[in-house]
């Protein structure tokens, strides 16, 4: 997916986050703990002097490092209403391995809303000037308007193959 590094930042204990961190396989030198939320957005804005930062938390006390993020996502339903509040994505799911499967449907989203406005740009353009050409009446005009719209919800409708109930 193009990330290049993960890092533990995390308010609890080091021997906990280096736990954490050795069941996700992540070198301790990407291991920071016992830090207030304050210090979290100091390398959130560190991090993201040479990249796109994601940030993951579910707490009040991740809200502004998700806030600083460019990508704030919030995990879990039980998160905390300020994490949900300034997160750009909410998972509903604590389960991380679900983040790539959200990373796959908003990359599929972008692309189907690119159609759908080639799609209802492009019907529009042409019933405009079939209209204006007086080449075509406006009731048929107003049912190809319709037509258009039925076919950009089909498209988006597509997406809703690719997601399976959390």
């Amino acid at each position: 997916a193009g990330i290049r590094r993960i890092g533990v930042l995390s308010g609890d204990h080091a021997q906990v986050a280096r736990d954490v961190a050795g069941r996700l396989d992540l070198s301790p030198d990407d291991v920071y703990a016992d830090l207030l939320p304050e210090e979290k957005v100091e390398h959130v804005r560190r991090w993201s002097e040479t990249g796109v930062v994601a940030y993951v938390g579910d707490g009040v006390n991740d809200a502004a490092a998700i806030a600083t993020a460019q990508v704030g996502i919030a995990m879990g339903a039980a998160g905390s209403d300020v994490a949900l509040e300034t997160a750009d994505v909410a998972l509903l799911s604590e389960d991380l391995r679900r983040l790539p499967e959200a990373l796959r449907l908003a990359q599929a989203a972008k692309r189907v809303i690119r159609q759908n406005l080639a799609f209802a740009l492009g019907i529009m353009a042409v019933m405009v000037v079939a209209t204006f050409a007086g080449r075509l009446p406006l009731p048929l005009g107003v049912i190809g308007h319709e037509g258009g719209t039925l076919l950009v919800v089909a498209n988006g409708l597509r997406l809703l193959r690719g997601v399976r109930e959390a």
